[in-house]
Formats: C-alpha cells, structure tokens, sequence
C-alpha cells in the first residue's frame, strides 16, 4: 500500500512540476516577447522600404497570445488595409522623403496590386520619389514596380514577361487506376469545379471561359504598365510572345527598366536621389515597421462610424476564422455593427471563392435584414465568385475592381466513391435499413434514386441563387441564367453584364457607404472580431496548423498542394457554390 501511495505521489508531483513549468515557461516568454518590442522612431530624410515578403490578407488583425507565437501558430500576415493607409500617411509624412519597392515572390491578388498601385500612383502626386529594386522581377513584381519613378534590376538577374496563364491538373485515369471516383451532380455548363475528377481534358466551356477572363486581366495589366512605361499595348504583347524581355540588357535596350546596377549600387543611387553623401547611411524604414509607429491607422474625431465586415477564404459551416468565412461570425459582426448607434452604414469586403450553400444563404438572410436598417455596400478584393457572389448581390451597392474574379452562379455536389476499388480488393458492403429512401454506399455505385434526389437539391439551390441575383439587381430570372450556368466573369465584364454597380476600391465602397448614410466625416470599424483563448491555442485545428507546416516543410509546397488538390473534395459538405477550379494565375 505504501509503495503506491508514493507512486500516486510522485505522479502527481510531476504533473504539477509540468503545470508549473509551462506557466514559467509562458510568463516568461510574455515577458520576453514584451521586452523585445523595439521602439520604432521615424528618422529624418527617410525612405518607406516595401518588401511585401508576408502574404497579404485584406483583413489580419494581431495575435495578441504569446502562446501562439511558441507554437508558431501566430498570424504573420499583412494586413491591406494597414499598407494602404501607412502609404497615404507617407504621402504627407515631412520625414518620408520617397519609398524603395524591393520586392520579390509577392504574395498579393492581382486585384490587391491594382489597388496598392494605384495607391503610389496617388503618392507620386505628392512629389516625392518612387524607386524600385530586385534581383529579379516576376511579373506580379514587375506589374508594381513599373509604377516607380525609376527600376533596376541585378546585372545577373532576369525580368519574366510572358502573359498569363493558369494550370489545371486533371485525375480521371488517376481515379480509374485506383479505383477512386467523385459522383459528380451539378448545374451549369461552366461550373467546372469538379471537372478535374471526371475529365481527362479541360472543356470547351471552360477553356473559353478562362480564356476571356484571363485575357480581361491582362489586358488592365498592360494598360497599366503602358502608361508608366509609354509603351502599347502591342509592343508589350510582341515583348511577351518574343521573350524579349528575358535578360537585363534586353529589358534596359526595350526601356522596360531604367538600369542595371548592383545592390550596392542602388544604394549609392538612392544617396544620390536624397542628396546624401556617399559616407552617409541611407535611413530605410520597413513598411512594417513604419505601420507599427501608429501609421497603418486613419486618423479621425468623429463619432460616426462605418463599420466593415471582412469576409475571406472559403465559406464553410461553422463558426469562421481570418482564413475562412464562417457564418456564426459574419452573422454575429453584422448584429454587433446593427446595435452599435454610432454605426451608420455597413460595408461588407468580400474575397472568397465561394464554398457552402447553406452558409452563403444563411449569410444572406442575416444581410438582408440588415440592409433594412442600415445602408449596405459590398467590395469585391481578388475573388467574389460562387458562394462570394451569393453573399454579395443583395446589397445596396456593388463595388469591384477591374481584375476581380466574380460571377460563378452555379452549384454542383461531390460525393466520393470507392466501389471499384472495393471491388477489385474483394470487399462487399450490405446494408441493412428500415425503410428503402434513397440511401447512398461510397462503397456501392451510385443508385439512380440517390441520383435524382441529389439533382432535385442542386436544381433547387441553382434556381434559388438565380432568384437572389435578380432580386438583388432588379433583373429577370432570364437575364441571370444567360450570363450564369458557373461562369466566372472579371468585375470589369461583371459590370457590363449588370452583376456589378462600379469599378473602384474599398476605399471608394466605403466613401459611398457614407454617402448613402449621409454623413461627411467618419471612422471605420472593423469586423468580425477574433480572440484566441488557450481552449482554441489548443484545439485540433490550431494543432493540425504545426502538422501541416512540418508536412510542408518535408515536402514541397508544390507536392503538398497536389496532394490537397486530390482531397479537397471529399471534405466538402452538402451542395456547393465555388469557384470552377483554383485559380492561380502566373
């Protein structure tokens, strides 16, 4: 007995050592992580350096946890918001003499860089300086950079310039040689999202649809790089069909770039610019830095308040985070912005594929009651396709950018299947139920019954999304099924086919937010608000976070993203309103 008295003793003596530890262990790192937070001052004679080597997330607010920095489950996103503000501060900033763009592998949508372009463009007014440098420039980077006064390149470097594509990977014959399919329910000739599993090949559809909205894109790229460069738009598709632009020399001879010079070498350009001595340091501040003296914000007295909801990533089921939309905290936002007096208009920024049906219509209810209360006003970021379109069309207003990825109304269900692969391994499944409804077996092929319950719930939703949009835009069903059927448009087709009201930024939704509420002077408020306790530090989805990193780290970003491409379908739940495919223009 008394052997297990001390056994019990010292078990339990070491879990309180191990409690006590952790607590020493997380005071301290607190008292670490406070202690090194350096004070940032803005020198004299400054440059606003931008790296932009961090993804770029509309909304990313703090983790203000410890914890999460030791299990290395921080947020280390950017947030847009907070560039866009820190640069219009820059604009007026007596010690902010000009900004150095030194980026590389941007982690941005094409819509984030139009807007963020456009942002220097208006810094440039200014008169102060905008200068670029890289070792080499991709075209998302070349595209941002070419806003600059002047661009240089490393003499080794190179300068892609080729137009823009998208890849799509298909695994029909890997599903047949493994004995592992998708039953795939859908409508819409161009809802494509689940093509990859039942084609070997794109479709004409959507391969035309890509095409246009590809090409849509490029055009703005061009126009804007054109303008900068005083280049035509033909000269620059003759640069992109030749690779004339793959070297520096060729890049300099074709005045696509402004010089050749070494790091050290900008350096002694950007002495020259600011009229320094070569002896004297070139004061650089980080963007983030620079955000972090209090600039990201917009500074202002009134009491009036816009309050903008963020609505990214995928909508799914559920309760939502910064990398997915969720409807309980879209929903419990827009009750926190409807009490809240001093809240007079709704904006409502949208920048997701799309993902639940039920989610997306559990959303939309939620806006539509608010939209009789309060003015609301959608801005469309990189993607407001599918479920993000569905979200959208009900407001007041719509705003998207030139090169955002919208439309998509259509619907499909995906449901896996193994029958032949149980087949082929001698595995029978039978069932045994008290009533004969049209059951469904990933063990079993799939019976026609379930087949047409399942088409009956896709044809429902489709004909309801169709309804929402024209009411939303005061059209006829007609009009919307024409320009539907899953086709994905750019906002700036989006807006000659009425899905849109106007082309223009955040910004300019939330200016017309105002406008509508009648107000002049304001402040934004941002939502949904997000607050990570040790329950949620701790939850199997923080946790699976470090699993998947160290997963990554083993096996490439390209060969995780495969992996995931073939799987992703099997977590989707009930019908879906997404995007056609992932889309990753380069």
């Amino acid at each position: 007995m008394r052997f297990f008295k001390t056994l019990l003793a010292v078990i339990l003596g070491f879990f309180i050592a191990l409690l006590l530890l952790f607590f020493i262990t997380l005071a301290g790192a607190s008292s670490v992580a406070s202690s090194a937070v350096k004070k940032v001052t803005v020198e004299n004679n400054a440059v606003l350096t931008l790296k932009l080597n961090k993804p770029i997330k509309d909304y990313a607010p703090k983790e203000t946890n410890p914890l999460a920095k030791i299990l290395e489950i921080e947020n280390e996103n950017l947030d847009f918001s907070k560039i866009l503000n820190a640069i219009e501060n820059a604009k007026t900033d007596a010690k902010i003499k000009g900004i150095s763009i030194e980026a590389m592998a941007l982690q941005a949508g094409i819509s984030q860089l139009q807007t963020l372009r456009d942002k220097l463009e208006d810094f440039k007014t200014s008169g102060k300086f905008i200068t670029a440098y890289a070792d080499y420039y991709d075209q998302r980077n070349y595209y941002l950079s070419s806003v600059a006064d002047s661009m240089y390149v490393n003499p080794v470097g190179a300068l892609d310039f080729k137009g823009l594509a998208t890849e799509i990977l298909f695994f029909k014959d890997f599903e047949d040689k493994f004995g592992v399919k998708y039953e795939v329910i859908r409508h819409g000739k161009y809802k494509s999202a689940v093509e990859p599993f039942i084609a070997n090949t794109i479709s004409d559809s959507n391969r035309e649809q890509t095409k246009s909205f590809l090409t849509s894109i490029w055009k703005e790229l061009l126009e804007d790089i054109g303008k900068s460069r005083q280049k035509s738009s033909e000269e620059m598709n003759a640069f992109a069909d030749n690779l004339s632009l793959r070297t520096p020399t060729k890049a300099l001879e074709n005045n696509m770039i402004d010089g050749v010079l070494y790091a050290d070498q900008y350096t002694k350009m950007l002495q020259n610019t600011l009229g320094i001595s070569s002896d004297s340091k070139v004061e650089k501040i980080t963007l983030e830095d620079y955000i972090s003296t209090g600039k990201g914000r917009k500074n202002g007295t009134s009491s009036n308040k816009i309050a903008v909801i963020y609505a990214q990533g995928e909508i799914k089921y559920g309760k939502g985070n910064i990398d997915y939309v969720g409807q309980e905290k879209i929903i419990e936002a827009l009750h926190k912005a409807l009490k809240k007096k001093s809240v007079k208009a709704i904006v409502l920024r949208v920048n997701s594929p799309g993902g639940s049906a039920l989610a997306s219509d559990l959303i939309w209810r939620e806006l539509a009651l608010a939209k009789n209360k309060k003015p609301l006003v959608v801005s469309m970021g990189n993607l407001a396709a599918s479920g993000g379109y569905y979200i959208a069309c009900n407001a007041d207003k719509i705003f998207a950018e030139p090169t955002t990825i919208t439309g998509s109304i259509g619907v499909f269900g995906a449901i896996p299947n193994f029958s032949k692969a149980a087949n082929t391994l001698g595995v029978n499944a039978e069932r045994v139920a008290t009533n004969k409804g049209a059951f469904y077996s990933v063990y079993e092929p799939i019976s026609k019954d379930f087949y047409d319950v399942t088409k009956e719930g896709v044809e429902h939703i489709y004909n309801t999304f169709v309804d929402r949009v024209a009411t939303g835009r005061n059209m006829t069903f007609e009009q919307v099924d024409k320009i539907a059927q899953g086709r994905v448009w750019t906002g700036k087709q989006a807006l000659e086919n009425g899905l849109v009201d106007t082309l223009g930024s955040l910004e300019d939704a939330i200016a017309a937010a105002a406008g509508l509420a009648a107000i002049e002077s304001y402040k934004t408020i941002n939502y949904p608000r997000y607050k990570k306790n040790f329950k949620d530090l701790m939850s199997p989805g923080s946790l699976m976070h470090i699993k998947e990193k160290m997963i990554e780290d083993e096996l490439g970003k390209a060969n995780i993203g495969i992996y995931k491409k073939v799987v992703k379908p099997s977590k989707y739940q009930g019908i879906q309103m997404r995007l056609p495919f992932d889309i990753d223009i380069k």
